[in-house]
This record gives structure tokens, sequence and C-alpha cells, in this order.
């Protein structure tokens, strides 16, 4: 069975600081099995604990994306600090340690990261026919009224209901 659609135009609140963080990797040897397979393996036991831990890590969702050649995290948090919280929690350091230990400057798998932080009224959604997803997942998910039809509207200030 599928996720549950939303019919219509939805959008979610802005009222509150939010953090995007993009992670993914690069494989750069498609042979080199050995050098992209580990790093591709360590991602699954981090977003398990992620979502077990949720609250007291300060994440709120994610949506991943897998090409031919990269791969493509977007991982949505409370703040700054909690996502550096979690990247010196042990979990994640154990998992970079392998990584400089085994990879390092191995040029058979990249790796990338881009942290945004978003203030309040600073960031708007919309979701159209869509189960939830991305931002929708992360924040209150609500039906876009006439009042906040426009973009510039919900990004003047989406109040929650």
């Amino acid at each position: 069975m599928g996720k549950q659609l939303f019919p219509g135009r939805y959008t979610t609140d802005n009222d509150e600081d939010i953090v995007v963080f993009l992670i993914g990797m690069r494989i750069n040897k498609r042979l080199a099995f050995g050098k992209w397979l580990p790093v591709f393996k360590a991602m699954p036991p981090m977003i398990r604990e992620l979502y077990e831990h949720k609250e007291e890590l300060g994440f709120l969702s994610m949506e991943s994306f897998f090409g031919l050649r990269t791969t493509l995290m977007i991982t949505y948090w409370r703040s700054t600090e909690d996502l550096l919280a979690y990247a010196k929690g042990p979990r994640h350091l154990t998992a970079w340690r392998e990584f400089n230990k085994k990879i390092g400057d191995n040029e058979a798998v990249g790796i990338y990261h881009e942290t945004y932080s978003v203030p309040k009224g600073n960031y708007e959604a919309v979701f159209g026919n869509m189960p939830l997803y991305g931002l929708a997942k992360a924040r209150n998910h609500r039906l876009i009224t006439p009042d906040i039809r426009t973009a510039r509207k919900r990004l003047s200030g989406v109040r929650k209901a």
C-alpha cells in the first residue's frame, strides 16, 4: 500500500528556525567496490539511530535520492547545535574515523555536505497532491488557504493554525 496522498495544495509552518543539512557521496571509480561500498553502508545505522531518537537528537526528518554515481540525503534539524552534537556523537565519529582510515584522500569515492541555517519566516513550501514529504514531514503540514496562496504571503509569516 502506498503513502497517503493529500489532494490539494499544502504548505508548512515557518515560525521556527530550521537547519537543512545535505550529505552524500559520489562514486568516482565504479569498480572500486571495496572503497565506496563501506561508505554507502555506513549510513543506514545512522539513519536508524536518528529516527529512533528524533526528539533527543533534534532530528526532524529526511529524504534520500540515489543516482547512478551520486547519493543525496536531505535532512532537517531543529538547530545547528543539534546537528553538530550528532556529528560529535559516537556513531558518526566512528563512521568518520573509519572513512578517514580506509579512504582518506583515495579518489575512488567522494563525499560532501552542505549546511543551511534558515531563520523562521525565511522558508516556504508547496506540496500539491503529495504524501507527507520533505519539509512537510519535518514541520506542521497544513492546507493552503486564500490568505497564504502565494509564496510571498507564505514567506511573510505562516502561523500555526
